[in-house]
């Protein structure tokens, strides 16, 4: 309709003349450019693809369009266009589908921005896997988790909390003694380093601390926060390398300082009067000194602790030279825990504790086991000897970070005057128990199938030199067609490679342009490429330049400006010159 107008405007201007030339320029540009963008829309191609290095030729694009598919009961899979971000439906105004294979009706009553999904097992009779429920909790940080572990389940079979990681096996804890070191805390067998630490102190908790190394490893220290009294934050001693400090901490809060006798120094980077986790993220609820904590940023050239545990049947408790609880992936594989679910239900346990060492045993229902790590204590309130997987999806608060967790529509299943609701997020399928088969839907982003399959042949990280920071990220791929046709090319940041290469395909549009998107940081064998097709860019460029020349010329070239009504009038019926009243 806006080309339309355009050229109606054009059009009315007719006989055109010299001055029209500008308009009619700039007009002719617009129209073009839509045209070109109308190309593009219908015929052309744009989505991302994500490949893994050693996987086959895969030709599945994703592209930005949201649908719903349904597999239905007579096996015939559909897809449904499903954007609801600018008009979202309601139970009172659904989306409605229409009537599926199986004369159940199909619609969409809700949709959310984040949808988080959480096992829930139904138990079964027989069959299935075993499924426990555990609870932990900690006073030191005031927080509880509770999570459902499905036994050897890929997926669900494992829980990891940062600090330390939970796994669920069947059978029983059978662990195996070995011997360990006890050189905890000695610094003279490893080479100086820069380290840095920032470990986390806690008043109500004077002999626990978490420490997340930044560089290097572990400095050692032991933190011992006091409580508040006459209106400050307490004082904060500080133990390291056979020296001890204390600090005050409002004297100090945010300023570097000298720990004196060792290579040092320390910074408070934060206090809270009343310390709580929420969405993962440390706040004070209140200014009271309910629960006091700091943490102490400590950076310095040393050799690094040394933490080595001894193992065997009987809990080592050791000190770490005063160390903390590292919350890394080392520490993590340190501070592990495996539940076993026999036969006939009962749960034994094997523990790895960073702080207290190892054990095992066999575990009570709703008894608590003392881990070790940090006051993390854990409650398995429980089990079912047989279970299948189920997935409880509840939406999401816009006020809670959403940014990881993805969006979702609750979909309505109508048949034979029953009904079936359940929430769907992007990229899960439900199961619908209709007849006389059972119907799957899906919802997520719509894939289109390439005339050409990509294969992913290399993958490589460029860093910054003295550092693990990615300077660049290149794609070595091997295209292929239908035809036998076959061609490598790289890609990185801002620099694609196009397929065919033909320089007259390049000008039509007609070519594949492959630039690298994104990769994963934990897996390197994994890389993923944006595809774009475009059989309408030359027209949008001209359209462009087009609009550009005809509005220069518009305003700056005068011969292409139509002359003012007044000034051709003053060349042709010069004004007469009117004498004063007096002098006539």
């Amino acid at each position: 309709m806006l080309g339309a107008n355009l050229a109606v405007s054009a059009l009315s201007r007719w006989p055109w003349r010299k001055h029209h030339v500008a308009f009619l320029i700039t007009h002719l540009g617009i129209i073009t450019l839509l045209t070109g963008s109308l190309i593009g829309r219908i015929w052309g191609i744009e989505g991302t693809l994500t490949l893994f290095k050693g996987e086959p030729p895969t030709n599945r694009l994703l592209v930005d369009e949201h649908q719903l598919r349904v597999r239905d009961s007579d096996g015939v899979v559909k897809g449904f266009g499903a954007e609801f971000l600018h008009r979202r439906p309601s139970p009172r105004q659904p989306r409605d589908f229409g009537t599926l294979a199986s004369g159940a009706k199909l619609s969409v009553i809700d949709y959310a921005d984040a949808i988080d999904a959480k096992l829930n097992p139904r138990p079964l009779p027989n069959g299935g896997a075993p499924a426990v429920h555990l609870a932990l909790n900690t006073a030191m940080m005031g927080q509880q988790l509770d999570n459902w572990l499905l036994a050897d389940d890929p997926q669900h079979g494992t829980f990891g909390m940062g600090l330390a990681s939970i796994e669920l096996k069947r059978g029983q804890a059978h662990p195996s003694a070995t011997n360990g070191s006890s050189a905890i805390g000695n610094r003279s067998s490893r080479s100086e380093t820069e380290l840095e630490e920032s470990i986390f102190a806690f008043a109500k908790a004077p002999g626990q601390q978490i420490g997340h190394v930044a560089k290097g490893g572990s400095t050692g220290a032991k933190l011992s926060l006091s409580r508040p009294q006459n209106g400050d934050k307490g004082q904060l001693t500080v133990s390291i390398a056979g020296k001890t400090e204390t600090i005050d901490v409002a004297q100090n809060l945010g300023k570097d300082l000298a720990i004196e006798g060792t290579p040092f120094r320390g910074r408070i980077e934060n206090y809270w009067a009343d310390f709580r986790l929420q969405d993962g993220k440390p706040i004070s609820l209140s200014d009271t000194p309910n629960n006091p904590a700091v943490v102490l940023t400590i950076h310095g050239r040393a050799a690094p602790a040394i933490d080595t545990t001894a193992h065997g049947n009987e809990r080592n408790v050791s000190t770490n030279g005063g160390g903390a609880p590292v919350m890394n992936e080392s520490s993590a594989a340190q501070n592990h825990l495996t539940l076993y679910v026999a036969a006939e239900g009962t749960i034994s346990y094997e523990l790895r504790s960073r702080r207290l060492g190892d054990s095992f045993g066999r575990l009570e229902l709703n008894k608590p086991l003392v881990t070790g790590w940090a006051d993390w204590q854990l409650v398995v309130d429980r089990v079912l000897p047989h279970a299948e997987q189920w997935m409880d999806f509840t939406p999401v608060k816009a006020e809670k970070d959403i940014s990881q967790l993805p969006d979702g529509v609750r979909v309505r299943v109508e048949q034979d005057g029953e009904t079936f609701e359940q929430w769907v997020p992007a990229g899960w399928q439900i199961t619908v128990p209709t007849s006389p088969n059972p119907i799957a839907i899906a919802y997520g982003w719509r894939t289109v199938p390439l005339p050409v399959g990509l294969e992913l042949l290399d993958f490589e990280v460029t860093r910054n030199e003295g550092s693990d920071a990615p300077a660049g990220f290149k794609s070595s791929l091997r295209i292929s067609t239908t035809d036998g046709e076959t061609a490598n090319g790289q890609c990185w940041m801002n620099h694609p490679f196009s397929f065919p290469s033909a320089w007259w395909r390049t000008w039509s549009g007609l070519t594949f342009k492959i630039s690298q998107a994104s990769w994963n940081p934990e897996n390197l064998s994994q890389s993923t490429v944006q595809i774009l097709r475009d059989p309408g860019w030359l027209l949008k460029w001209i359209g462009s330049l087009l609009i550009v020349a005809g509005v220069f010329m518009m305003f700056y070239v005068k011969q292409f400006r139509r002359e003012s009504a007044s000034g051709s009038d003053k060349s042709r019926n010069p004004k007469p010159r009117v004498r004063p009243l007096v002098e006539a």
